[in-house]
Order: C-alpha cells, then structure tokens, then sequence
C-alpha cells in the first residue's frame, strides 16, 4: 500500500527550501509593514477606512495585474522574475518609513506594490508546479500556507512589540531588510528554468488566457469559491485595528494561528477522498463565529472567535486542488496567478467595503455584516461546489461533472487525463 509523501520529502526536493525560506521572509515583511503601516495610518487619520485600505489596499490593484501582466507568468523567467518582485516590495516599503510622506504618495506606492504582486504570486505558484509533482502539490502548499500563518504569527506579534516600543516607521524599515534578504535568497537559491510557455508577454496574451480559463464552468465556480467567501472574511480582518486599537496584533496573530491548524488539518491529517466534501463546511465555519461580533465581545473572547474561524481558511487547498486538476500544464502559472490576484482583489474590496461600513456604523457591525454576506455567498456556491465534492470522491481527486465537460471539453478533458495519472 503506498503512503502519501510526508512534509519531510518536501525539503529534500531541490529549490523547495529557498523558495520556501523566501517566500517566508516575504510573507513576515509583509505582515509587520501592514500592521505598522495601517497603525500609523490610523494615527494620523483617526479612520478605519483609510487604516484599512492601507494595510490591504495593494490587493486592489491586483485587478490590474490580472488584466494586464499575468501573462508573463509563465512566459518570464521564474528566478530573475521573482527577485525582481522582492526588491520592488523592499524599495517601496522603504519609501513608505520616510517621515512626511503625504497621504497621496503613501497610498500610491501601497498601490504600485500591489501591482507588482499580482504578477509574482502567479510566478511563485507556477514555479512550485516545477518543483513539486503534480500529486504532491496540495501538500507543498498546505506547507506554505502554514508557513504564511506562522510568518504572520511571528510578524504580527514581532509588529505589535516594535510599534509600541519603537515607531510604525522603524517597523516598516525591518519590513523593508526582510524583502531585501529574500531577494538575495532567491538570486542565490533557485536556478536558472526558461520561462513554461513561449512568446512575449502582453495584455492580449493575458486576455486571451483570462478568456479560455473563465471559460470553463468548472474553474468559474472554483474561482469564485476562492474569492468571495474568504475575501469577505478578510474585511473583517482589516477592522481589527480599529476594533481593538491595542490589541489588533493579539487578533491577527490568533487568525493566523487558526489558520495554520486548519492548513494543517486539511492539507496533511484529511485523506484526499475526504477532503473535497470539506469545502463547504469549512467555508461556513469560516464565516459563522464573525456574526457574534455584533455584541461587541472583549477582546479575549474575540480573539477565541478569530481563532476557531479562521481554520476555516482550510477550504482554500481544497478549491486549489480542484483548479490544479483542472488547468492545463502550460497555463498553471496563469491560473494560479490569476486565483491570487482575484483572491487579492477581493480582499482589498472587501477591506475597503468594510471600512466604509464601520465608518458609517461601527466596526463590530461592520465585521457582523461582512460575515453575514460571506455565508451568503457561500450558500449560493454550496450545490456547484457540492457536486464537484462528489465527483472528486469518485475520482480520487477533483474531477469534471458530465455537464461541466460540455461546457469546456478540451480544457475539462486535460485535467481528467492529469487526474486519471
């Protein structure tokens, strides 16, 4: 009987380690400057709607890069691509410690990033679809999505302490060291691959794949699975400084805790048989804690509730599995990217509908009406979502209905015979 491969196998595989040690200095980076960049916002401004947008505003131009750059996702090379991004994340971070900066320039630069975003996670996820077996690419990414969790955890934690003791500034300079050393971590760890597919990189190119990809209604529903539940969920998140002004790292640092035990639950503990029919269940558990937030908890009880919901974060790897089986190999880097940047864009979304509710109300509705849609959302999705569960119990894995292989029968039938290997 054959075991399914263990976390260890991972970083023995080659380029797993440095891709993974960088994308961790990257993720801790980019949770400290958040905080410190959000507290100083918050500061100055007194609003949670400004507080919020910018710690997630650089999502919001992911929509951008998605409409326009992802096509080199799989056309430029992964290495110089991908230290490239780390440098543009330290330079900009940089910039944003500079005292005086005016509120304009802060979020442009805040915007810039995120554009620069959009292009790398679809890079970064493409590369790991070389590096790891197509069968061994779920458990790779439950490892860095627990990875991302403990980054968070440390960087959250790291960011309450230097912003009390320090300056928001001084934070967002360590953020600013952090980016730099991933670059060098990548220069210097992964190797030289040519680009996955051919031709130059262009905002037709990326049309086009955007089309074929939204094409299939299979992938429609996966993407919007993707999206919108967690993305909702997100805006309650962006609200935490304003909820709890002296204690938003213990919030954040109990959501990332949820979040890597529900990584670890789905992606390492859960069969593959069982794990599709989680996808539901998880995205209602992620939502439903939220709704208590209405009575406006303490903070201890509402970093309980942060914790227990944010292991819903889990259905993720179950959606991306699903999109992994359904994609063809020369557009994994694409549909990848393409799911972090609407991933991203609707969390920057929802961070700023969130703010513009608790601006209006107060953050504890704001975070009640947030969950309230994303359970919406969610129950809309469950039938489609339900049937791809069944269909990937049959399978093994996440499989194509009969009625969704009419829809899209080439692109349904690559990731049967991917499924069926």
């Amino acid at each position: 009987m054959r075991t399914s491969p263990g976390y260890a196998s991972l970083f023995r595989t080659p380029e797993f380690t440095p891709l993974f040690l960088s994308s961790a200095a990257q993720t801790a980076a980019q949770t400290l400057g958040g905080l410190a960049l959000g507290t100083l916002v918050f500061r100055a401004t007194g609003s949670p709607l400004l507080a919020a947008v910018s710690m997630f505003g650089p999502s919001l131009a992911q929509v951008v890069g998605a409409a326009f750059l992802l096509s080199g996702a799989d056309r430029l090379p992964p290495r110089a691509t991908l230290t490239g991004v780390a440098l543009a994340f330290a330079a900009g971070t940089a910039v944003l410690a500079l005292p005086g900066l005016p509120p304009a320039a802060v979020f442009a630069v805040v915007l810039a990033q995120g554009l620069v975003a959009s292009l790398g996670g679809g890079v970064r996820w493409g590369l790991l679809t070389e590096i790891l077996s197509t069968e061994r690419y779920v458990l790779g990414r439950s490892v860095f999505n627990m990875m991302s969790g403990l980054a968070q955890i440390g960087g959250y934690a790291a960011g309450g302490v230097l912003v009390a003791v320090l300056t928001p500034r001084a934070a967002l300079l360590l953020a600013a060291l952090l980016y730099a050393g991933a670059a060098l971590g990548l220069r210097l760890g992964l190797t030289q691959r040519p680009p996955r597919a051919t031709g130059r990189p262009s905002a037709r190119a990326t049309w086009r794949a955007n089309a074929r990809l939204w094409s299939s209604r299979p992938r429609r529903r996966v993407y919007l699975a993707l999206w919108v539940p967690n993305g909702l969920i997100v805006g309650c998140e962006s609200l935490y400084v304003s909820y709890a002004p002296g204690a938003a790292g213990t919030l954040f640092t109990c959501a990332a805790l949820g979040m890597f035990a529900g990584d670890v639950t789905v992606g390492r503990l859960v069969p593959p048989a069982r794990r599709a029919r989680l996808g539901v269940p998880l995205l209602l558990l992620l939502a439903g804690p939220y709704l208590l937030f209405f009575l406006r908890p303490p903070v201890p009880v509402a970093a309980v509730l942060v914790l227990v919901a944010s292991a819903g974060f889990g259905a993720s790897l179950v959606q991306q599995e699903r999109l992994v089986t359904l994609t063809p190999t020369e557009l994994s880097g694409h549909a990848l990217g393409l799911h972090s940047a609407g991933m991203l864009t609707c969390q920057g979304l929802s961070a700023t509908l969130a703010g513009t509710t608790a601006q209006l109300t107060s953050p504890a509705v704001a975070m009640t009406v947030m969950a309230a849609g994303s359970l919406t959302v969610t129950g809309v999705l469950a039938r489609g979502l339900g049937e791809g569960a069944e269909s990937a119990e049959g399978a093994g894995v996440a499989g194509v209905t009969g009625a969704d292989e009419t829809d899209s029968r080439d692109d349904a039938k690559a990731g049967e015979e991917r499924a069926a290997t």
